[in-house]
């Protein structure tokens, strides 16, 4: 599957020196490699009422990313996933009574279209779960025979969580590692992201589907000793980092609805086929509302990119807002956010036009400071700020300043001025 069309990278004078995160597995900031090669995968959509302003959140958070890793000199082997098959999109294209290979594909097109408006770099590799079914099947497969995973009646097989969290050496997964959840704890959140407790023939209620046995009425490929099916949901991003990035790579990163059950059944299935963990770090990205109120689908009060866009709303003013609030905070869509953030690209734009004399250098210096501080986006554009204020104190002004915070911004920050 195609990724979108990069925004042009440039090389800034000088370069990041270190790089820390908050990492959501030991539960503290740890700093991240900023030498060689590092490695990223962010969950990718299921296409359909893509993209929305928690989306947005997610890929701008993890492009900062990206981008301080390459201010630093890393190479950046970056992974993304799409899930264009699934329960929800299954339900969505047969209430709106359309083929749901077509959903798929013209919401994929339009998440697509939004994160080129808005600047964001492109994964590597752009990998959907249906051309990823032919990898799992056999992965899925193996879990069966290694006594990892079992079927119940009528042939749905699942993953045995007691079974893999006993490996007892010290880096093995075991159900919570990555979450920091109690059984209970977890219980009605799986309930509420997807998964099945009460489903019969389960050993444990929390065991997660790898794979679902052909319905009527629903698409399924072969699944050689498993039978004609899908993959569940898990699996999918387990066997598609497994395979485009080494074990383990370095960030796994996604919204924070996503670590239980999804990244923390990913690392079980991860460590139950290769005995590694899946991911040195996890960071993640905070809920965003609107107004008040929580956004969703399911309430029909999602703010989407593209009726943004198309509304005449400014992507570099967009991609603003949503940098206004550090991504690990839960945070609420407002219209005076939005006012407030072209309100700021307006103020910097202007600036340009009386850039003091040497004052290039001390920004670009804060703005490495800010991304190195757990991407400290709020931090930079509080900078940008100040900088423009005094910008506009000054009667004369140095092209090669203004020229150099043009570029720093736009390659740091993603934002064109």
């Amino acid at each position: 599957m195609r990724a979108w069309k990069s925004p042009e990278l440039r090389q800034l004078p000088g370069r990041l020196e270190s790089l820390e995160i908050f990492d959501t597995m030991s539960r503290g900031r740890q700093q991240l490699p900023v030498e060689g090669e590092v490695s990223l995968y962010v969950c990718g959509i299921t296409p359909y009422d893509a993209t929305h302003m928690g989306h947005a959140a997610t890929y701008l958070t993890f492009d900062l990313l990206g981008r301080a890793w390459r201010d630093a000199g890393a190479t950046v082997k970056y992974v993304q996933n799409v899930t264009d098959v699934d329960d929800p999109l299954l339900e969505r294209a047969d209430r709106d009574g359309v083929d749901w290979r077509e959903l798929a594909a013209s919401q994929t097109d339009l998440f697509r279209a939004d994160m080129e408006a808005l600047q964001v770099l492109p994964p590597e590799h752009y990998i959907g779960a249906v051309e990823a079914i032919e990898w799992i099947v056999p992965e899925v497969e193996r879990l069966v025979v290694e006594g990892l995973a079992y079927p119940v009646p009528g042939g749905d097989i699942y993953f045995d969580v007691a079974a893999a969290s006993q490996r007892k050496v010290p880096e093995a997964w075991w159900l919570g590692q990555v979450s920091g959840l109690s059984e209970n704890e977890m219980m009605p959140l799986f309930a509420e992201r997807g998964g099945d407790p009460e489903r019969f023939g389960k050993r444990n209620p929390l065991d997660a589907l790898l794979w679902r046995t052909a319905r009527d009425g629903e698409p399924s490929w072969p699944g050689g000793s498993l039978g004609e099916g899908r993959p569940g949901w898990h699996i999918e991003c387990t066997v598609i980092s497994r395979r485009f990035l080494p074990a383990p790579f370095t960030v796994q990163g996604g919204g924070s609805d996503l670590i239980f059950p999804h990244h923390e059944m990913s690392a079980g299935h991860a460590w139950a086929l290769t005995q590694q963990p899946m991911s040195r770090f996890y960071a993640h990205t905070g809920m965003v509302g609107l107004d008040g109120e929580k956004m969703s689908k399911s309430k029909g009060n999602l703010v989407l990119v593209s009726a943004l866009r198309a509304s005449g709303v400014e992507p570099a003013a967009i991609r603003l807002a949503v940098l206004a609030n550090h991504y690990r905070s839960d945070w609420f869509w407002t219209q005076e956010l939005l006012t407030a953030a072209e309100s700021r690209l307006v103020a910097w734009r202007e600036a340009l036009s009386t850039a003091p004399k040497g004052s290039a250098e001390p920004l670009l210096a804060e703005l490495r400071a800010a991304m190195a501080d757990d991407l400290n986006a709020p931090e930079a554009l509080s900078a940008i700020d100040r900088w423009a204020h005094a910008a506009g104190q000054q009667a004369s002004q140095s092209d090669s300043d203004a020229g150099l915070v043009r570029l720093a911004v736009d390659q740091l920050l993603g934002v064109a001025l």
